[in-house]
């Protein structure tokens, strides 16, 4: 997934601020414990004090861009996922996430796009719209401390659960508790999945 690039209202070093939704700290917080990070860990690897990042995850200091760049490679997770989706209505701030609005998250494996339905990461999961192109497979194998359920909605995918290989098409549903697993779109037409992934991964 390619991140977005630079800001070019924001010159180097300059704070983010209403460029990144309000969710930043509390979604920062989820993917630092979701990884098993102290504060003091991941600012040692941010080279930052513990007292300044603790600011970023309270939304009481504002990020650069370069910081963001750097806490997103510490995170393993793409720029683009902390840029927040399009600030939504007050009534709905939280509660919905309209189709124009979602965040693209993932990596930058090819071959696959993928976006946060969620309204933030503070849940205990996390649930991802994700579309597998004809003809794309993943690189390598993953295997995470999750628990994930995934629905088919449109197209064919070939899902490798630990030994097993499963040929997954439009209604099916899977679920992988902690497993290694890799998939494949060996077809001529995307392939459409939702994924709820606990705790999340994003």
């Amino acid at each position: 997934m390619t991140a977005i690039p630079p800001d070019p209202d924001l010159s180097r070093g300059q704070s983010v601020g209403q460029s990144i939704g309000p969710s930043l700290g509390a979604d920062l917080r989820a993917l630092r414990r979701a990884r098993g990070l102290t504060l003091a860990e991941l600012a040692g690897r941010l080279n930052r004090s513990v007292g300044w990042l603790s600011q970023v995850e309270r939304d009481l200091s504002a990020p650069s861009i370069t910081d963001l760049r750097h806490v997103a490679a510490a995170l393993d997770v793409s720029v683009s996922m902390l840029f927040g989706q399009a600030a939504a209505p007050a009534e709905e701030a939280g509660y919905v996430v309209r189709k124009g609005a979602r965040r693209a998250i993932g990596s930058d494996q090819a071959g696959l796009v993928e976006e946060l339905l969620s309204p933030d990461l503070t849940d205990d999961f996390e649930m991802v719209h994700s579309v597998f192109e004809p003809k794309s497979r993943i690189g390598e194998t993953v295997t995470r401390p999750t628990q994930e359920v995934g629905y088919m909605i449109s197209g064919r995918l070939r899902l490798e659960i630990g030994a097993r290989v499963f040929d997954l098409g439009p209604g099916d549903s899977f679920r992988i508790r902690g497993e290694p697993f890799a998939w494949e779109n060996p077809h001529e037409e995307p392939a459409v999945a939702i994924w709820v992934i606990a705790p999340p991964v994003y």
